[in-house]
């Protein structure tokens, strides 16, 4: 049987937990197939309740995630502002058992943890949320300074399947030169985006040097995940954080 979620693999602190979902494992029918947790891509709302019914679950989730309406905006919250139906597209937390979450069909999801597991973050970074500065805004959030921040890259499109337009890479550039070297030519006048990179690089500027993950591709690994870019109309896989109570 397929797997519905997997453990993410970074040395953090054995008191933060972390795991991202698959599509695998859920009752949403095509194209929705199967384990989408998203309420606002068109899916039959009964079988979204009862796939996050099924992720607390399974994967022992402490209580309900922390749910964010992302629009690709730069605002953090506070778990301790949450409320239903918020607007943001990041959030952090300090207590335990808050599930922070964040979910993603090709954007890039990033957790964040101090290396002393008091305080955790979940992060929607699309191109434009990255560009905009949504990382920065989190990790300026967290009491410790970066090169005590440990990072992982979840899964997004990969830089063999991520093509832009010239806006996009020029934006980039005019914010950072450095930008240039996660751009290859593609067919016309566009380019292959590396976004994994573009987040290091943001993240290697803000002093942050422990950084796990990114070796995912949401686009070609169809049997695992979502892909909006791939398929349109689609479902949302979910990357979770939390601290675990001792």
């Amino acid at each position: 049987m397929a797997e519905s979620f997997i453990s993410v693999n970074w040395p953090a602190p054995d008191s933060v937990r972390a795991i991202i979902t698959t599509r695998n494992g859920g009752q949403s029918l095509t194209p929705y197939a199967s384990f989408n947790l998203a309420e606002h891509v068109g899916d039959n709302p009964i079988s979204v309740q009862k796939n996050r019914q099924a992720l607390v679950r399974s994967a022992q989730l402490p209580a309900e995630p922390l749910w964010l309406r992302q629009t690709h905006s730069t605002r953090v919250i506070d778990a301790s502002q949450w409320q239903a139906d918020v607007e943001a597209d990041a959030i952090i937390c300090d207590v335990p058992n808050l599930v922070c979450v964040v979910m993603t069909a090709d954007c890039l999801p990033v957790l964040i943890t101090d290396k002393s597991g008091s305080q955790i973050a979940a992060v929607h970074a699309g191109w434009r949320g990255l560009l905009d500065g949504i990382i920065e805004n989190t990790l300026a959030k967290f009491n410790a300074p970066a090169s005590e921040l440990m990072v992982w890259l979840g899964a997004a499109i990969g830089p063999e399947a991520f093509e832009v337009g010239p806006e996009v890479k020029e934006a980039f550039v005019a914010i950072d030169s450095l930008a240039e070297s996660a751009f290859v030519p593609s067919h016309s006048d566009r380019f292959l985006a590396d976004i994994y990179q573009l987040a290091r690089q943001r993240l290697s500027a803000q002093g942050v040097s422990a950084i796990y993950g990114g070796d995912y591709c949401t686009y070609t690994e169809k049997e695992r995940f979502f892909s909006y870019r791939r398929d349109g109309i689609t479902g949302r896989m979910a990357t979770l954080i939390w601290i675990a109570a001792e």
